[in-house]
């Protein structure tokens, strides 16, 4: 069984969907049931992988242990990032480990729930969270099945006050609802519009440069389908369990800028990112003096925070030009902004937002073909042809 694909946990899906939707009918708490199932899933997902099982288990037991650990340390200004570090290492590992070609330790999920752990640690530094969650808690929020293996990426305090909210039936019908209509397209995007574009998608590697620049455009709209598939799917099935999971997508293909495109694209990603990595950057760098103008700051500090997305994703070539390309698209558009007179006259203008839209249209849908790593596996086609 896989989380999202397959018969076996559509129809497991259904089985608890339609109990979940019942008991908020009837107002009855359905908390200890969503983290049963939690759990269920995560038993039948694993189960044929004993070592991601046991890889997983460890994780959460980890992470508890470290949550506790940040709640009673004395001195968190010095200890904070060794913490942080720790909650990150698992991840640092399962990346680094196939660079040198081993391979093990990980599970499906950790890139995400190591998020998850590493917001709840630096919101306890922060003192955004009072005290730790509770083993129930903080098991369900890591674990809980809709959005475990690929986002989106809740965060602790917002996903608690939903549990703990008392819905109305008629509040609830109409998440209720709202969850069904994102559930049935969901599935729409990822089982038919994504497998439609996969089967024109994948045909041999040729050395003409017209087939990188039709896979592009092919790979951009697969991609989108079956991500953007993926997270509606979560995000409905959460709902129909109560829980408003944030979208993730918001029709990033209307975007008019690079900045906007990530306000659009991943949006749980690209939120936690300028939360826990762009926004710490540049006040580290501001109080540090590092540079003299604000506009140097921020620069640096996007190219650090795209960069970062790139090895998140993982340490191969691709993912790392894929962050670093967006790093440069995020800082020369920063200085864009910023200093050209050009873009102040004519921003607000009809045909500069078209040709604005066509050119970052293009310029994203190139950062997919890198990321898909095509462009690599083509020029060592180009050479071994020779």
């Amino acid at each position: 069984m896989h989380y999202f694909e397959g018969l076996s946990f559509f129809m497991t899906l259904g089985l608890v969907l339609i109990i979940a939707f019942i008991l908020n009918v009837f107002q009855k708490s359905t908390y200890y049931l969503s983290l049963l199932f939690s759990v269920v899933m995560v038993y039948f997902v694993f189960i044929k992988t004993p070592d991601q099982l046991i890889a997983l288990l460890g994780f959460v037991v980890l992470g508890y242990i470290l949550m506790q650990m940040t709640s009673k340390l004395k001195d968190r200004k010095k200890t904070m990032p060794i913490m942080v570090l720790l909650a990150g290492l698992p991840l640092i590992v399962v990346k680094v480990l196939p660079v040198f070609h081993v391979n093990g330790f990980g599970f499906l999920g950790i890139s995400y729930m190591t998020f998850k752990l590493v917001q709840i640690i630096i919101e306890i530094y922060d003192e955004l969270i009072e005290k730790p969650l509770s083993v129930l808690d903080y098991t369900h929020f890591l674990l809980f099945f809709p959005a475990l293996s690929s986002g989106p990426i809740d965060r602790s305090r917002r996903f608690m006050d939903d549990w703990h909210k008392q819905r109305s039936r008629g509040e609830y019908l109409e998440l209720a609802g709202t969850g069904i209509f994102r559930l049935v397209l969901g599935l729409f995007y990822k089982l038919v519009l994504s497998g439609m574009v996969f089967q024109h998608m994948n045909g041999p590697v040729e050395k003409d440069v017209t087939y990188l620049i039709g896979y592009m455009y092919l790979y951009t709209a697969y991609l989108f389908f079956d991500f953007a598939g993926y997270s509606l799917m979560a995000v409905g099935a959460s709902n129909i369990l109560g829980v408003e999971t944030p979208m993730n997508f918001n029709f990033p293909f209307i975007s008019i800028d690079i900045k906007d495109f990530w306000n659009r694209w991943h949006i749980t990603l690209s939120t936690w990112l300028r939360d826990f990595v762009f926004s710490r950057v540049v006040m580290r760098f501001m109080r540090k003096k590092v540079f003299k103008k604000r506009l140097t700051t921020a620069m640096v500090a996007y190219m650090i925070n795209m960069t970062f997305m790139g090895f998140w994703h993982g340490v191969t070539l691709d993912y790392i030009i894929y962050g670093v390309y967006h790093g440069v698209l995020m800082a020369s558009f920063e200085w864009y902004q910023k200093k050209s007179k050009f873009y102040k006259k004519n921003k607000n203008k009809t045909w500069y937002k078209i040709t604005s839209w066509l050119i970052t249209m293009h310029l994203v849908m190139l950062g997919f073909l890198i990321f898909s790593g095509k462009p690599l596996l083509w020029i060592s086609k180009l050479i071994s042809m020779q």
